[in-house]
């Protein structure tokens, strides 16, 4: 199979910081960077969202995955749920098609949405296609994915790609000489496919020295979590901690280092890596992670939230805002439990509705927010925050 492979080098990269300060921005943990108070609607149009409850055909255990222009896509990831509202949370369609048969996805844990097209995409942690489908449920076709694959993260890379992490080559790769696998499909962990039928378009190779981001625990090798991949408006970012640097991947299937980390990770104690970065609008959102020895659950970590005003080059520690929320801080960041669908520059915050009933108890809500609290009953819907970047 012919298909193109993009190469990165990175000799004269790391030469110094004071190079790379000159072309790359370079976040310095050894700093002690301000802690900087933003409100969301200084940097994005904010609106409250309840889903409608009332038909029981629409209640879900499950959370935001998609939002579109039209349509805000719902899925549980263990029932097999699907369901689709408008913007203003009224029910349009539903499916579930859990199951082991040839068109049956066996739980939701990744979709994808493409509006224009109206497909739904689905697949799972573990198994080697990806299923297409209309947002009424109706199959369209399977993708297979390259042998050997194991899904870890992917993204709609443009109407007619996707593009993919796998876990598994990457832990495979180390120690392979690349001149003796040319002739495979896949030669990286960061590769592109067709979304017609799966044929690899394109391997993103990224040469590193291999490096355990973990602790030993007890006995046990437990690994940090790795993002690794984000989707951006123009293409996808490609967090590697082994290199402390996050790359740019673009349409015209290039890729530039525009992010890095010093001191390396496997220079500091505790470890410390970029776990994911996410870029939209004039801020990027840097997540990172120290791993260190303790009474840890099996791969979480303490992190640090940064970002970084594109504007003025800046960097500051994570604190955001809602002015109808007084007290209520949050962070941007795929771990800390924010969906975000970057397609349409929108962050998906899910507040608890109980902590609103609390608030709004103490009398800590105002505007909106406590205006549509005050019409909840204790068994609606939580309340999400749609923050459109500006």
């Amino acid at each position: 199979m012919q298909h193109n492979t993009t190469f990165v080098v990175f000799v004269v990269l790391f030469l110094s910081c004071q190079r790379q300060q000159d072309s790359i921005p370079c976040l310095d943990v050894r700093r002690t960077y301000t802690q900087k108070e933003i409100f969301l609607t200084d940097i994005a149009e904010v609106r409250y969202l309840i889903l409608n409850s009332d038909n029981e055909d629409y209640l879900y255990s499950g959370t935001i995955r998609a939002t579109t222009e039209n349509s805000v896509v719902v899925a549980d990831a263990m029932s097999g749920d699907i369901l689709f509202f408008s913007k203003e949370g009224v029910p349009k369609s539903r499916f579930n098609h859990r199951g082991n048969g040839p068109k049956e996805y066996r739980n939701a844990l990744n979709v994808i949405f493409d509006e224009k097209k109206n497909e739904v995409f689905v697949s799972q942690s573990v198994g080697s296609r990806i299923l297409a489908y209309s947002s009424t449920g109706e199959y369209q076709r399977e993708i297979p994915l390259p042998q050997g694959t194991r899904m870890g993260s992917f993204a709609s890379f443009d109407d007619d790609s996707f593009f993919f992490y796998d876990p598994t080559l990457e832990s495979n790769r180390y120690g392979l000489d690349y001149d003796d696998i040319q002739s495979n499909d896949l030669i990286s962990p960061f590769y592109l496919i067709s979304k017609e039928d799966g044929r690899v378009l394109d391997n993103i190779a990224l040469p590193m020295t291999p490096i355990f981001l973990g602790i030993n625990h007890n006995g046990d090798r437990v690994p940090g979590f790795k993002t690794r991949l984000m989707k951006c408006p123009d293409g996808v970012l490609i967090c590697n901690p082994e290199s402390d640097t996050v790359f740019f991947y673009g349409k015209d299937r290039q890729i530039v280092p525009i992010l890095h980390k010093i001191p390396l990770a496997k220079t500091t104690n505790p470890m410390t890596y970029i776990n994911n970065c996410i870029d939209i609008g004039n801020y990027q959102f840097i997540e990172l992670y120290i791993v260190q020895a303790g009474e840890v659950y099996p791969g979480i970590f303490p992190t640090k939230h940064y970002f970084r005003d594109k504007r003025t080059g800046e960097f500051f520690l994570q604190k955001l805002l809602l002015q109808d929320f007084i007290g209520k801080d949050f962070i941007i960041g795929p771990t800390s439990g924010v969906r975000i669908d970057i397609d349409n520059s929108t962050f998906v915050f899910e507040l608890d509705l109980l902590e609103l009933k609390e608030a709004y108890a103490q009398n800590r809500l105002d505007g909106k927010l406590k205006e549509l609290v005050a019409t909840l009953k204790e068994d609606d819907n939580n309340v999400f925050v749609l923050a459109r970047i500006k």
